[in-house]
């Protein structure tokens, strides 16, 4: 523990709260007549993710008053964890099939997913390791290689499950944390011309990849098909109009939304609490995310400002990408509402997140409060 210099940042606590609970109230609506039909209890995504939203914010709660410089002692250790994690998720009878993706190490009650985790540390060693290289950042050798070794290593790995959406998530990431710590943007640019026609490989190698992509670009093509999801999630945005629905009033989630109360539980929200909930949502994630980069700027020494950036991109770039995907603006990905969809590692982990952004903003400078 340690001693109290400035308040934690309301404003991201206010926020954060009130997003994890409205998250509870819309699994809810968005699963109750899937849970009824799938598993006889219409409450049973909602007693799971209460469970989870209510001991993430404990958890939050406890963590957001320990020092974050005990973390740096955790960084390369967490990292390490991490990758045993990915390759055990590739294991037969330890990982966990579904939808034809390993993502999950199944136990009683609870599935993890070590892509969450991986992310949450991924930004800890990078924020770690660019404190302590610092000059030799501008290095391509010392300052940049290493990095790309790690990255392509998580990458690698969560590509075999496959995943994605995630894999995109931890490029951009850790070539954002790169870029602020002043890496040479040369390098990053070369590095991101080098990976495009890979990219584009790993598209057109896969067939529902480039179903995905023709969906993206013209889902009428396939209404029944490839682009039934992005057209259910405009049906259900555009008859919520500008007050929605009501709140439990949806259509769309009877049955024609894919994963309502996961990937589409945005277009549920435009649904049933129309333009003005869809609005007001977006408009909280981009708060706190300003108020993260806030956080960032200052932070009291150069840890707290790499790793305070790359969690709050890291939050930021999660909502952006579901809404996104949602109102048909990027195609299908895969990645969740932070706070607000189904899924326990990923609340869990997003909350962690959270606490470790607070406590960076107890110990920060006075100015810019």
């Amino acid at each position: 523990m340690m001693e109290r210099s400035h308040p934690f940042d309301t404003t991201v606590l206010l926020l954060v709260v009130v997003l994890t609970c409205f998250g509870v109230v819309m699994v809810y609506s968005s699963s109750s007549i899937m849970a009824a039909r799938r598993f006889a209890d219409g409450f049973f995504f909602l007693k799971r993710q209460a469970l989870f939203a209510g001991g993430g914010l404990v958890l939050m709660a406890l963590l957001m008053r320990v020092d974050y410089h005990h973390l740096r002692r955790l960084a390369v250790p967490a990292l390490i964890g991490c990758i045993v994690l990915l390759l055990a998720v590739l294991i037969p009878g330890i990982g966990h099939r579904a939808g034809g993706a390993a993502r999950w190490i199944s136990f009683p009650g609870f599935s993890l997913q070590p892509a969450e985790l991986a992310k949450m540390c991924l930004v800890l060693y990078m924020a770690h390791s660019l404190t302590k290289k610092q000059e030799k950042i501008k290095s391509f050798t010392l300052g940049f290689v290493p990095y790309m070794v790690v990255l392509a290593l998580l990458i690698a790995l969560i590509m075999l499950q496959p995943d994605m959406g995630s894999a995109l998530t931890l490029a951009v990431v850790a070539m954002s944390m790169l870029l602020v710590a002043g890496a040479r943007f040369a390098y990053l640019l070369s590095v991101g011309i080098l990976a495009t026609p890979f990219v584009c490989y790993l598209i057109v190698h896969e067939s529902y990849r480039m179903r995905r992509i023709l969906a993206f670009l013209d889902p009428w093509q396939d209404p029944s098909g490839a682009g039934f999801q992005i057209i259910q999630s405009w049906i259900a945005i555009g008859t919520g109009g500008f007050l929605g629905n009501g709140l439990g009033d949806g259509r769309q989630k009877l049955f024609y939304l894919p994963e309502a109360h996961t990937d589409f539980i945005f277009s549920v929200i435009g649904e049933e609490l129309g333009f003005v909930g869809v609005f007001v949502v977006a408009s909280m994630f981009l708060l706190l995310v300003l108020r993260g980069i806030n956080i960032a700027l200052n932070a009291p020494d150069d840890f707290g400002r790499h790793l305070a950036f790359g969690l709050s991109l890291l939050i930021g770039l999660q909502a952006f990408t579901n809404m996104a995907v949602a109102l048909g603006l990027l195609p299908t990905k895969g990645l969740t509402l932070p706070f607000i969809s189904y899924g326990g590692t990923s609340l869990l982990c997003t909350l962690a997140a959270v606490a470790v952004l607070l406590n960076i903003s107890w110990q920060t400078k006075e100015e810019g409060r």
